[in-house]
């Protein structure tokens, strides 16, 4: 198991490009906002690579990699010109192709979002900024009342004007998304991580699917 999720992350692209070597200088974590709060430390990140800690890499997998801001003020500072965060990214991104339960337990709060991006192609709505949908955000939310839908129809673009959505993404537009993410992977690595939410998806996408079809098969009969 530590053998092959170290050959996943030394397998990709960047890895050869984000890691360069370690002075041991402490630099990157000097600089490190998450540092500073967290048990992290992007030098031990490289560290661990470096020297192929396989035990090591694995624990940080675990826990200490999702501390990353991903502010990338590692990279800017290192003088053998590593990118800790870069080296982070590949390390979550394998800890999501093994279903790691650290990926899980990160990524499960999302799955709102995800949900609103695929049903939608928006991450985020206007009629979502409100005490129903973010209850979590505490009682300053409870302070947002504004007329959205009477603001939004004074925006000149006409693609602006619906609070439903950021902006109005036609069918076409969706299902040439997920022919996207099925080919490069994206789904693949949902349903190992969120199933109930993979299916959830799933149903929507095949709906849009069809309703493509039909269109389609009205502008032949035209």
């Amino acid at each position: 198991m530590l053998e092959e999720v170290f050959a996943d992350i030394q397998a990709d692209l960047r890895y050869d490009h984000e890691l360069n070597g370690c002075l041991n200088c402490g630099i990157c974590t000097a600089t490190c906002p998450a540092a500073h709060y967290y048990d992290f430390s992007p030098r031990e990140i490289v560290q661990l690579l470096w020297t192929e800690n396989l035990e090591g890499i694995y624990d940080a997998m675990q826990e200490k990699i999702w501390a990353c801001a991903q502010c990338y003020t590692c990279a800017a500072r290192c003088p053998f010109g590593n990118s800790p965060g870069g080296l982070v990214m590949l390390m979550r991104e394998t800890a999501i192709k093994h279903g790691m339960e650290s990926a899980k337990n990160v990524l499960r709060p999302f799955s709102r979002v995800m949900l609103k991006l695929v049903s939608t192609g928006n991450q985020l709505s206007p009629d979502m900024i409100n005490p129903d949908g973010f209850a979590d955000w505490g009682p300053n939310i409870s302070k947002i009342d504004a007329p959205l839908q009477l603001l939004r129809n004074a925006i000149p673009m006409p693609t602006l004007n619906t609070t439903k959505t950021a902006w109005e993404v036609n069918l076409k537009t969706s299902v040439e998304l997920y022919t996207i993410w099925e080919d490069t992977g994206v789904l693949d690595q949902l349903e190992t991580i969120d199933e109930n939410l993979f299916d959830v998806i799933s149903d929507i996408m095949d709906e849009k699917r069809e309703d493509w079809a039909d269109f389609l098969d009205e502008q032949d009969d035209d």
